[in-house]
Parts: structure tokens; sequence; C-alpha cells
């Protein structure tokens, strides 16, 4: 493999359950290999659902179930010529050993590895994990419990290993997902400037509250927004919002 040739590692990493780590993996990860001609891997840690394996044999499953969605992906993959991207699972204390053997080994070079990793600190190597990723992106929602389990676990990250010295890591964002239209932006500013004051990154993108985001690809479906197999929907995509995080995030990450 080119030597020259740098991956990028990046997590979508929270310390709040169901903020929406795998679904934003999953689609920026889509976006990018499918839609914008980049390739990507995904290493699945979240031990021991390993959501990201499952989603992918869902999406398989359901692709076979669905003429419309089957033709959609025959069209896709014979347009790109390209396979699906791989989802591998590892415990988070040997991910980080099993990409770098994972790219040593790849005929193809790798533009982003995407790390699913677990919600809590407490898991055996997930601080050195994170350690290893050039960018960490962390949803947050304007909830009390969200905002100080999120910025007790940023300033954990920055003080425990940007200290240390040992890190990859050139930056970490915070981003507001889930965002009501009628909830009150006074709250927002508040936490903005709470977030400012702490010396922690917010992303201006804004991704609007939408039942897609919760929703699995229906069998009946005729779009994808959430698939391992296909990119989101580019109107789904605008509806929340998606595609103007997809592009302050691309700035960010400078592939």
């Amino acid at each position: 493999m080119n030597a020259k040739h740098k991956t990028v590692f990046i997590a979508f990493s929270s310390q709040k359950g169901g903020v929406g780590k795998s679904t934003f993996t999953t689609l920026v990860a889509s976006t990018m290999h499918y839609r914008l001609g980049y390739n990507v891997v995904v290493f699945d840690a979240d031990f021991p659902q390993y959501s990201l394996m499952k989603m992918k044999a869902r999406d398989l499953a359901m692709v076979m179930e669905n003429e419309a969605l089957k033709k959609l992906a025959y069209k896709q993959f014979t347009t790109i010529n390209k396979k699906a991207y791989p989802i591998i699972h590892h415990k988070a204390d040997i991910v980080l050993e099993a990409a770098h053997e994972f790219l040593s080994t790849s005929i193809v070079p790798v533009d982003v590895i995407f790390f699913d990793l677990p919600g809590t600190v407490n898991t055996p190597g997930i601080l050195k994990a994170l350690a290893g990723m050039h960018h960490i992106f962390t949803p947050i929602t304007a909830d009390r419990l969200v905002m100080e389990s999120t910025l007790i676990f940023t300033q954990l990250l920055q003080e425990v290993i940007m200290k240390k010295g040992e890190t990859s890591i050139e930056t970490i964002n915070l981003f507001w997902n889930q965002v009501d239209g009628r909830e009150s932006t006074p709250l927002y500013n508040i936490y903005k400037q709470l977030i400012e004051q702490l010396g922690l990154s917010l992303m201006q993108s804004h991704i609007k509250n939408s039942t897609r985001f919760r929703k699995e690809s229906e069998v009946d479906s005729k779009t994808f927004f959430r698939s391992t197999l296909m990119p989101p929907d580019e109107r789904l995509m605008k509806a929340c919002q998606l595609d103007l995080f997809m592009n302050e995030f691309l700035k960010i990450i400078q592939l």
C-alpha cells in the first residue's frame, strides 16, 4: 500500500446512550463511500450489541425482500462499481491494532476508518481507542443530563488524553442533534456560552429532529435513509439539514 496515503480515524462518540452515535456513523460513512467517492471502512467496537454488524445483516435481508430497493441497490453498485464498505467487529481494547493491521494488508487505499465505540468511559481500552482518533464528533441535545455527561466526558478527553501528549486527536467537535424548531433559542444560547467557556468546539450545523433517525428502513420503502448499503436519500438529508452538516464535517477532517 502507498505509504504516503493517510487514513483518517474518526469516531462519533458520546457518554450518553441513545444520542445517535451508530446512526451518524452509518449516515456519514454511507454518504462518503457511496456518494462522494471515498473508500471507507467501519470498525464496530460497541460490544456486546455490535449494532452496526446487525444493521448490515438487516439491510441485506431487506434489499432481498424489496424489489424497488433491490433495483436501487443494483443500479448503485453497477454505477459506482464498488463494493459495500466492510464492517468489522473487535472489542475496544484491541480495535486500534486491528485497524492498523487491516490497513497494512488492504489493497485498496482507505480514506477514512469510522469507529463505533462503546458509550462508557469504564469500558476497557476505550480511552486508548479514543486517543487514537484524529477527529471525534459528539452529538448533543439540549437536555440537562445529556449536556452534563457530555461536558464531563469531553473535558475528561481534553484533560486526560490531550495533556498526556500521547494522542492523535486533532479536533473534538460537539454538534446539536435532534433540534426541535419549536424549542426556545435562549436555552441553546446558554449552552453555547457554556461550551465556549470550557474551550470546547461547537459546530455551526444543527441536525433537525426527524422520525427517520429512529426508524429502520421499512420493507415497503422506496428510499433509503439510514443504510449500510446505500447513501441517505438527498431530499431526506436536506429535510433534517444533514447536507449542511456533511459540508462542515468535510471541512473539519480536510481529506
